[in-house]
């Protein structure tokens, strides 16, 4: 094997770009996760709530859930995560190093 340090090093500083990269879009991901969890069960209590100090709460929490799912889903945009397209491109990385 003939390595020279700088391709080494730069090989390992790439990856350990990729690996912060993967951890940010999995905390990303479930923080999204959780914000659409918590958005359907407000979603629920709003639904079930009855009388009106139950209806004002319902409709706070599910302002506040949505709002909360929104900012989320607009930072992940931001960083180009989009679920549906992320394993595709995942694999062609995979496939493709320097992709």
């Amino acid at each position: 094997m003939n390595l020279k340090w700088g391709s080494w090093t730069e090989r390992g500083h790439r990856k350990q770009i990729a690996e912060e990269n993967m951890s940010r879009r999995h905390k990303l991901s479930e923080e999204v996760e959780d914000a659409r969890a918590e958005w359907e069960r407000a979603t629920h209590a709003f639904q079930e709530a009855r009388g009106m100090d139950e209806i004002d709460f319902a409709i706070y929490t599910l302002e506040a859930a949505e709002r909360r799912y929104q900012i989320h889903l607009k930072e992940a945009k931001r960083h180009g995560y989009l679920w549906g397209l992320m394993d595709q491109q995942e694999s062609k990385k995979q496939q493709h190093p320097n992709f």
